[in-house]
């Protein structure tokens, strides 16, 4: 199980020619530990706490993005949310994700995979690199009220 210290992070850094700041590795502590895609809210408020505003959050985040560390995703709601990435490479199709549509909350499917199998009449068009799979429906809080 891989301890996410500051250690780990000014190795995840370093690995990606970026300087380790207090700002990064709190980024990536928060992401780290989350169970869940974060949006700059999120990460803002879990580390008000630490002084840091939120234009450095937000380019932190953006930077984390581009070296390939974290991704970012877009889900359709105009909620730009991060992640710590697992796959090895930056266009490998991380793990699907679940939105609610009444309450916006999204949860990793880590635990489950998904695959399309083409039709007969498509098998003879290429689809192209799926690189990320988002289901919605409603939670079982939501469908509980």
């Amino acid at each position: 199980m891989t301890t996410y210290d500051i250690t780990w992070a000014k190795s995840l850094l370093k690995g990606a020619a970026l300087r380790s700041t207090a700002a990064r590795i709190a980024v990536l502590q928060q992401l780290a530990h989350a169970n869940h895609p974060l949006s700059h809210g999120d990460v803002v408020d879990k580390l008000r706490e630490f002084g840091f505003d939120q234009s450095t959050i937000f380019r932190v985040l953006h930077e984390l993005a581009d070296a390939g560390i974290i991704s970012k995703l877009d889900l359709g709601d105009q909620v730009r949310r991060f992640e710590l990435r697992t796959a090895s490479q930056s266009d490998e199709m991380e793990h699907p994700h679940f939105m609610c549509v009444d309450c916006g909350q999204v949860q990793c499917l880590n635990d489950y995979s998904v695959r399309l199998t083409p039709t007969q009449a498509n098998r003879k068009t290429p689809l192209g690199q799926i690189t990320e799979v988002l289901l919605k429906g409603h939670c079982g809080t939501c469908q509980a009220s």
